[in-house]
């Protein structure tokens, strides 16, 4: 191993007991360890401890020159490579200068408890996350493994599920994973006791309380090293990661792309795990939001001039389980130090002078440009803007039914013209 090179290596619950003898010798060789201060605890050596700071991210850079010239030993939770600093350490210093020991991680831990295929099952990682983050994963019949931040985690958890109808999820408690003290423990979300703090059947009120308060029949404290299993109920409501999510799951005054043409839209702006996009006019937020449900990797920005609705859309994105960035202010002005996207939609704003001009210039090669249109002003110019650069035009109509006296007849929606084009 060359001297330069850092060792990553996975510590479990049991300890120095349940290392592999490679990595008991790396540990040995060590002149500086660095881990969390429990980790630190579990082994037993000579060297240079180093508790990490808070936050890492910022200290991590400064300790590796501060420790330069030194063999130096990091301990991770597990397999380092696994939602573990290995990764961080490997994007900071590159593949050759880290070596990592993995050790078996708490998901392949779980699923052997439970005896659940690793393959088909959904990891999510609530470690830094809200637990909202949860919701595009709720799915009937399915089966979740959540990485815990805390102690408190678990209750987060179940008062989100109940709030979202999935009550009758049974959760599975598993603490300490490996070590002497190994406990597991199930119960239904809803025997989680609920707060006067506690949140709404509601869609749009689904913030939980951050809680310790232990289900029913449950007298010893939730260890804070934990890992929750949920198991849906197979009769549970759906809200699909699909485009076009009902338009009253959004907090809205009026100004929302409707499920329908919302559909259309998305399909369109073809969301592609790891791409940008650029939702100008954001109203709701509906656009951004179902472009970020469609993949965890998905990112978006929405821009919105009107204080109000950039704090309404931020909750709507808030409780739909996505982190949207939210940028108050005027387009295209508002978009002059933005990460260059690979998709941009303009939902509204498409006449201000320049917007077309500079979204085409902002757009990556191979990304897609969609300009909704409601008026024959913003008609006339995408119409020249289609002449000029090619792409779809397209007139969708949507008719819904509704009363007429005694009977039934269609209620026709506003027409909206869609113009979609390739860079």
């Amino acid at each position: 191993m060359p001297a330069d090179q850092i060792t990553v290596v996975g510590v479990g619950a049991n300890g120095w007991p349940g290392l592999t003898p490679e990595a008991q010798t790396a540990i040995h060789k060590a002149e500086v360890l660095m881990g969390s201060t429990r980790q630190l605890a579990l082994i037993p050596t000579a060297a240079v401890r180093v508790a990490w700071p808070s936050p890492l991210s910022e200290a991590l850079p400064r300790l590796l020159k501060e420790y330069s010239g030194k063999q130096i030993c990091v301990l991770a939770s597990g397999d380092p490579t696994y939602h573990g600093i290995g990764t961080t350490l490997v994007r900071l210093l590159g593949p050759d200068a880290v070596h990592v020991i993995p050790h078996p991680s708490s998901v392949s831990l779980a699923c052997a408890r439970l005896g659940w295929p690793q393959d088909q099952i959904q990891v999510v990682s609530l470690v830094k996350n809200p637990v909202e983050h949860l919701h595009p994963h709720l799915t009937p019949d399915r089966r979740l493994l959540v990485l815990s931040r805390n102690a408190q985690t678990p209750a987060e958890v179940a008062h989100l599920l109940t709030a979202r109808g999935y009550g009758a999820s049974q959760l599975t408690i598993l603490e300490q994973l490996a070590a002497p003290t190994e406990r597991i423990r199930t119960t239904p979300a809803t025997n989680w006791p609920t707060t006067s703090a506690g949140p709404s059947a509601d869609r749009a009120t689904l913030a939980t309380p951050a809680t310790s308060a232990l289900p029913l029949g449950w007298s010893d404290p939730i260890d804070p090293l934990n890992v929750i299993a949920i198991h849906t109920p197979a009769d549970a409501p759906v809200l699909s990661t699909s485009p076009g999510l009902p338009d009253d799951v959004y907090e809205n005054d009026g100004q929302l792309t409707k499920r329908e043409v919302r559909a259309v839209t998305l399909s369109r702006l073809a969301p592609v795990p790891g791409q940008l996009l650029w939702d100008i006019g954001g109203g709701a937020g509906s656009i951004a939001i179902e472009w970020s449900r469609h993949h965890p990797s998905c990112r978006a920005i929405a821009i919105e001039r009107d204080p109000a609705r950039a704090d309404r859309l931020a909750r709507n994105a808030t409780n739909l389980g996505v982190p949207v960035t939210t940028v108050v202010g005027a387009a295209p002005t508002a978009l002059a130090d933005l990460e260059p996207p690979h998709a941009i939609f303009i939902g509204g704003g498409a006449t201000a002078a320049g917007m077309i001009e500079a979204c085409w210039t902002a757009l990556r090669p191979g990304g897609r440009l969609v300009t909704n249109s409601v008026t024959l002003e913003t008609d006339a110019l995408i119409t020249q803007w289609h002449t000029r650069y090619g792409g779809d035009l397209i007139r969708l109509e949507v008719h819904r039914a509704a009363p007429l006296g005694t009977m039934t007849a269609w209620r026709p929606s506003l027409p909206v013209t869609i113009w979609s084009v390739t860079k």
